[in-house]
Order: C-alpha cells, then sequence, then structure tokens
C-alpha cells in the first residue's frame, strides 16, 4: 500500500535534547495501516515502511503514538538536512508499506 500525505515535523519533548523528530500520519491512514497489520507485531507495533520527502528515500518503521491514536514516522536529521526541514515545517510525504 502506498500512501502520499502533508504533515508538520515535530520535536519528541520527552528526547528533546537529543532531537528526535517525527511526522504524525493522517488519522485515516493510521486507521488503514492499522486494520491491514492487524495481529501480532513486533517491536512497539512497529511497520516497516519505504519512505520518501523530496528527493530522499529511506527505509525505516513507523510507530504507533498512544496520545494520539496514530502512526508517527521517525524523519533523520540526514533526511532534514538533505531537504532542508526544520521543526515546523511541513513536509509531503510519499510512504510505502514493506510488510503486510
Amino acid at each position: 500500500m502506498n500512501y502520499v500525505f502533508d504533515a508538520e515535523l515535530w520535536v519528541w519533548e520527552a528526547r528533546r535534547a537529543d532531537s528526535w523528530t517525527f511526522v504524525r500520519l493522517p488519522t485515516d491512514i493510521s486507521e488503514e495501516i492499522r486494520e491491514l497489520t492487524a495481529g501480532p507485531r513486533r517491536g512497539f507495533g512497529a511497520v516497516r515502511v519505504r519512505v520518501r520527502v523530496g528527493a530522499t528515500t529511506w527505509r525505516t518503521s513507523i510507530f504507533p503514538d498512544g496520545g494520539s491514536g496514530c502512526y508517527v514516522l521517525p524523519v533523520k536529521r540526514a533526511v532534514r538536512r538533505a531537504e532542508s526541514l526544520d521543526p515546523g515545517d511541513v513536509a509531503t510525504v510519499a510512504l510505502e508499506l514493506l510488510q503486510l
């Protein structure tokens, strides 16, 4: 499954010093992914994905966020630098599920 959405980058408050930066997937996409990947999951309910932001593509995992009920996607520093993104910026994210 493939998804494209716009999302704002934000810093995880609990790890602000480490600058863990994420985007939150939209509710409807998160619900669909939850249905598609129902059943036992590894590591905190992680789902393997391939992601593209701008010209940068990488593999990572999305994780369920208990507070919002949506999945969150970590955006590593190398991607933020390559795409000139900072927390508060909005990025267009293309996401492909790698495991179903």
